[in-house]
């Protein structure tokens, strides 16, 4: 996968093609994925990967595949809402199993977890291009990104991944107007990072940490959540949701079924996060200079 156009994920400031709006982006896109070809597309449902996949469907029509890594950090849920936006626009998607579980170095959860599960991923994405016939994986990388430190970078440039709404200048408000011209599922949909990144560093990953974590957080959506994390603390669930939904988590009612729901998904305790969501709240273990590759 040589491509003399791969680019590092830079400062945004380092915009290639500033001043443009979400619709000249768009055509550039179409133009940069047009002459590639084949691709593979690394895909997970979220609205980056999927504004990428769409286009390169739209451009390359069968010469264009969507490939999902499923391993246990990728929570059912989000496989399901993947296939079926996939589907609404009539893209090819396959799903490969990834192993990262297995190594030891992933599970033991140091803060550069997320090069071990990248590597994994892209490996298997070279796999299935070289039999599809394809030259080029992309990948959903943003512009934003270079905001945070993510050695996860390093595995999608050891694998000559390419990073094309990186290389145009998109950000994240133009991606979703993208998602939104084209009526994706998930122009909306908010964040959702693995179900590793909600275990402190230092403790191993597993797949019954994972499990737990997973019904955990389905049944708060069951209740009406649609942006939360679980953090795993062993025994004790610690729930993050945004400030203006903490009255409501905190209605007798709701609190009981909430307490109720957590406790049959593993937890013994069930704790309540005072500032609310936000991202890479477990980073705050980390020593200054070791941020996590992503906001988590």
């Amino acid at each position: 996968m040589n491509d003399p156009l791969i680019v590092s994920i830079r400062d945004p400031r380092d915009n290639p093609h500033p001043g443009l709006d979400w619709r000249a982006r768009l055509e550039l896109l179409r133009a940069r994925i047009a002459a590639l070809g084949r691709v593979v597309v690394a895909y997970s449902g979220g609205v980056d990967s999927s504004v990428v996949l769409r286009v390169a469907h739209e451009q390359l029509g069968g010469g264009a595949l969507a490939v999902i890594g499923r391993s246990d950090s990728y929570a059912l849920r989000e496989l399901d809402l993947a296939l079926a936006q996939a589907a609404d626009f009539g893209a090819a998607v396959e799903v490969v199993t990834t192993g990262e579980l297995s190594d030891p170095v992933f599970a033991s959860n140091a803060p550069d977890r997320c090069y071990h599960c990248k590597s994994e991923l892209y490996r298997r994405l070279e796999e299935v291009a070289a039999r599809f016939g394809a030259a080029t994986v992309l990948d959903g990388t943003i512009a934003d990104d270079a905001l945070d430190h993510r050695p996860g970078r390093r595995a999608a440039e050891e694998r000559r991944v390419l990073s094309p709404l990186a290389e145009l200048g998109f950000g994240k408000a133009d991606v979703r107007a993208v998602a939104a011209h084209f009526g994706l599922a998930s122009q909306g949909k908010p964040a959702s990072p693995c179900l590793a990144s909600r275990i402190p560093y230092g403790t191993a990953i597993t797949a019954g940490a994972l499990g737990r974590i997973e019904r955990a957080e389905d049944a708060l959506r069951d209740l009406g959540f649609a942006e939360l994390r679980v953090r795993h603390h062993d025994d004790v669930a610690r729930i993050e949701v945004p400030l203006a939904e903490l009255p409501r988590l905190l209605e007798p009612g709701l609190r009981a079924r909430v307490v109720a729901a957590l406790r049959a998904a593993g937890y013994r305790f069930v704790s309540l996060d005072l500032e609310g969501l936000r991202s890479g709240s477990l980073n705050r273990a980390l020593e200054p200079g070791q941020e996590q590759d992503e906001r988590k």
